[in-house]
């Protein structure tokens, strides 16, 4: 991690990801320029989104929209960010439900650290014809708290370029770690009125209900299925909802959820 990562500018890993740090709303700026600056050193332009369950884009702290202003996303048929249903129709932030680490991808398909047989029924091929100044990207997701989902991309200045994994090789840990300190700082500084009690422990009796309810099962079947009265299943449901600030059984499983107590086979 200590080696110079680009001559040119002579700074190492450690510094480029110090850059990318925001411990406030002033910072997000500056980092997210720094972002841009490492990304473009290799040949990449930068595409973040903090959350691809929200129509919300990121911005400065004067309010102005990072992906045009500093990522360079403003031309005719580049601004990706006004378009509310990109996370539901794009391959990019798709993959990103499904893959918590750092890949890169073309027509031929994802390059991942580990096999993910998830990515393997998405068809890249499809989606890399449709684009005409696309064809491949290196993409950081980033899994954050309350099961927020960010994807970032980091696609080719040359819209000709469709290998990626000698740039991945050399800077895609360094490229992931800016990514993530950014992202997390990010939100921290922009993360609205907090939702979810601080604090809140659930006992094993409620998460073993909310476990069963999260998969369907009602009151009377999760009372069969781990031996105690429909009346204690309701209770420890109830008990859950109160310490969870949940107005009814499904935002109360919601809620847990989010808190990771429920586990994938929620």
């Amino acid at each position: 991690m200590g080696a110079i990562i680009d001559s040119r500018i002579g700074l190492d890993a450690e510094s480029w990801i110090e850059r990318a740090i925001v411990r406030d709303v002033q910072d997000i700026r500056r980092a997210a320029i720094s972002i841009r600056d490492f990304a473009g050193c290799h040949g990449l332009r930068s595409a973040l989104c903090a959350n691809i369950a929200s129509k919300e884009v990121m911005t400065d702290a004067d309010g102005v929209v990072l992906a045009s202003d500093v990522f360079g996303w403003a031309a005719d048929g580049e601004r990706w960010w006004e378009d509310p249903r990109l996370a539901l129709h794009s391959l990019l932030p798709r993959a990103c439900r499904y893959e918590s680490e750092p890949f890169w991808c073309n027509a031929n398909g994802f390059f991942t650290t580990t096999f993910n047989p998830y990515l393997q029924e998405i068809d890249t091929a499809r989606f890399f014809e449709s684009q005409f100044a696309l064809r491949a990207a290196i993409v950081v997701p980033v899994h954050l708290p309350f099961a927020q989902v960010s994807a970032n991309s980091f696609v080719p200045a040359d819209p000709l370029v469709d290998d990626l994994g000698e740039v991945f090789e050399r800077i895609g840990d360094t490229l992931a770690a800016m990514t993530r300190r950014f992202i997390t700082g990010y939100i921290a500084a922009r993360r609205p009125k907090r939702r979810i009690p601080s604090g809140c422990e659930l006992s094993k009796r409620e998460v073993e209900c909310l476990h069963w309810a999260a998969i369907g099962k009602t009151d009377s079947e999760i009372a069969t299925i781990i031996e105690l009265s429909h009346a204690t299943i309701r209770y420890h449901i109830n008990r859950a909802s109160e310490k969870l600030n949940a107005v009814n059984r499904a935002q109360t499983v919601f809620k847990a959820g989010q808190l990771g107590y429920l586990g994938a086979s929620a």
